[in-house]
């Protein structure tokens, strides 16, 4: 693949915008059913309109701008300015905690915080005397208090007019390759987050290898809910700018199935949770019915997994199949590809492990979720299976640029120039993360076949060893796991331990239409969660799971705990769960698994 050596973020804008100057750029929405839009020559003008209003405020190269907002375009447009201006863009979740928010803005000395919201703004003032730095607050949305520490967008846009476009020119031309353009937290799922510094040509590289690893197509509609203080969405964002392909926001998590049938993608990312929950729906509403319904649902994926196996080992499909499948599709699987707009071609899940049983179920339904892996720490994409070339279980091929080989441990090691430049401030972390040939340090245990496909096997800090010697990757068996309609997350415990056991929590929805159809009385999830026939449920199912592993791997103690969440602190933004915080959090439920012999 031929590689375009563009100077920054701004240079490959501009070779967007003379290239599809007039055609539409970013789509939001206004209402249910109706949206606005911009241009790629709009979006450029606006950009513009950022810079200038930054440097009005005395934004410098190198100074860092902090956004703390849901998705929107208000969030891109605002990022793109940032680097525009010769900043660095520093994304916060806005479900992160006034605490969390005060220690990224002070680690990356931001001098101006972008806010979605008021209630995003009380957060900050709330902190303001910690973040003495801050000179300027401004709010995508709501009304700006009598304050001069805080502004509207749009009297921020008007910050910039006595900017020269000669000015402005020359700031957005001035930053080099391996000047910062971003600094991304990690999620802090073992400990202090860390600040992965990405300059210009980590994302200007990056771009291009997802481009060149996947089927983006010039007039794809493309659908965005993924929270863009992840650089895992920034990225498919900066890949699809490359191709001129309009993007659409939804208006919110609760939205998304719907504003996705309005959109009517060709394609979109997602981490694994959200294909999980979609699956789970599509099982409980098959045996919901039952009858002759949950029979054909049964046929066709039966039909639809003999489909799946000849397309991945790129064999030709009988007549009699196909035209059994043809069926199939009518009678079930339109109504799943239905459900996501009517032509997604294919997905993308990263983040996190996919289950290849869910991956499967997709795929047998005509819908191909492509499955990779990225780190924050490398711009979010190393791997990726092809949409021509892809197997299930295994995180693909590396993309074009990128090298991976792995240590004498069995670790994945990746290099290439979507490797991050540091850790912010961080200089021991950066050393122990990075070698001295270039080579970034994963976690991840895996394996790499003759084709160069990569399989994760674990993580290297998560492998449990028994008291008996044995190795365990956790992450597989809570996968298995979650499949169960009626569990929704997985923690598994037996580190030095005889056997294993697990933390599950509830799939409420599921767990109470049982509960209800058992005759079970109860007021509230707590009342479900101490039932014992519940507990009885709970237990058949993870009995069922444990036939996929072997004697030692398999769980012989389950607890059933709450929810894991982001107000309760158990899993980050991006819904991993973080294992050290629940370990210490439910330590007495764990030893009372584990009773003194």
């Amino acid at each position: 693949m031929q590689f375009v050596d563009f100077k920054n973020t701004h240079a490959m804008l501009m070779a967007t915008v003379d290239r599809y100057r007039d055609q539409p750029a970013y789509r939001w929405f206004t209402a249910p059913g109706q949206t606005e839009s911009v241009t790629w020559g709009e979006f450029y003008n606006q950009v513009g309109q950022v810079a200038k209003s930054l440097m009005t405020l005395g934004v410098e190269p190198g100074d860092k701008v902090n956004i703390i907002s849901y998705s929107c375009y208000r969030w891109v447009l605002t990022d793109m300015g940032i680097m525009s201006a010769g900043a660095a863009t520093v994304g916060i979740y806005q479900s992160n905690l006034p605490k969390d928010c005060q220690y990224i803005i002070d680690h990356s000395d931001a001098v101006v915080v972008f806010a979605e919201d008021n209630q995003q703004m009380d957060k900050l003032f709330e902190i303001r005397a910690q973040i003495p730095d801050v000179r300027k607050v401004i709010l995508f949305s709501g009304d700006a208090p009598d304050d001069d520490w805080v502004i509207s967008y749009e009297d921020f846009l008007a910050l910039g007019q006595d900017v020269s476009d000669k000015d402005f020119d020359q700031r957005a031309q001035a930053a080099t390759p391996q000047d910062p353009a971003g600094i991304v937290y990690t999620s802090g799922t073992t400990g202090v987050p860390k600040g992965a510094v990405l300059t210009h040509d980590n994302i200007t590289f990056t771009a291009q290898s997802v481009k060149g690893s996947t089927r983006i197509e010039e007039g794809d509609e493309v659908f965005l809910f993924l929270p863009l203080a992840h650089v895992f969405a920034r990225t498919c964002v900066y890949a699809t700018l490359l191709v001129g392909c309009p993007t659409t926001f939804t208006r919110s998590m609760e939205t998304v199935v719907e504003d996705m049938q309005f959109t009517r993608p060709h394609w979109f990312a997602s981490v694994p949770r959200i294909y999980e929950k979609v699956y789970s729906k599509v099982i409980s509403g098959a045996e919901a019915k039952g009858g002759a319904a949950l029979k054909i649902f049964k046929w066709a994926c039966e039909v639809g997994g003999q489909v799946s196996d000849l397309k991945i080992a790129k064999k030709p499909i009988p007549v009699a199949l196909g035209l059994k499948y043809a069926l199939a599709s009518k009678l079930v699987f339109s109504k799943i590809q239905a459900a996501l707009g009517g032509r997604v071609r294919w997905c993308i899940s990263g983040a996190a492990p996919l289950n290849q049983e869910i991956g499967r179920f997709f795929h047998a339904a005509g819908v191909l979720i492509v499955e990779g892996i990225g780190m924050t720490e490398n711009t979010s994409f190393s791997n990726l299976n092809r949409y021509d070339n892809y197997r299930f279980g295994w995180v693909g091929q590396p993309g074009p640029g990128v090298e991976q080989k792995l240590g004498e441990d069995g670790e994945v090691m990746f290099r290439g120039r979507n490797v991050m430049k540091e850790y912010y401030k961080m200089p021991k972390e950066t050393a122990a993360t990075i070698t001295e040939d270039g080579w970034l340090l994963s976690g991840d245990i895996g394996e790499i076949d003759d084709q160069n496909f990569l399989r994760i096997t674990g993580r290297k800090k998560e492998l449990i060893i028994t008291a008996g010697g044995k190795n365990i990757a956790p992450a597989a068996i809570e996968g298995v796991i979650a499949t169960s309609k009626y569990i929704n997350q997985v923690f598994v415990i037996g580190d030095r331990r005889k056997f294993l056991s697990a933390l599950v929590t509830l799939d409420e929805e599921n767990v109470r239409a049982w509960a209800d159809a058992e005759g079970i009385s109860y007021s509230s999830t707590d009342d479900l969660m101490a039932n014992e026939k519940v507990q009885t449920l709970i237990d058949a199912e993870v009995a069922t799971k444990n036939a996929q592993f072997a004697s030692f791997e398999s769980i012989k103690k389950v607890t059933i705990v709450p929810e894991f969440t982001i107000a309760n602190g158990l899993i980050t933004p991006t819904l991993k769960v973080k294992k050290n915080v629940v370990a210490v959090h439910y330590e007495e439920a764990i030893n009372q698994m584990y009773p003194v012999d």
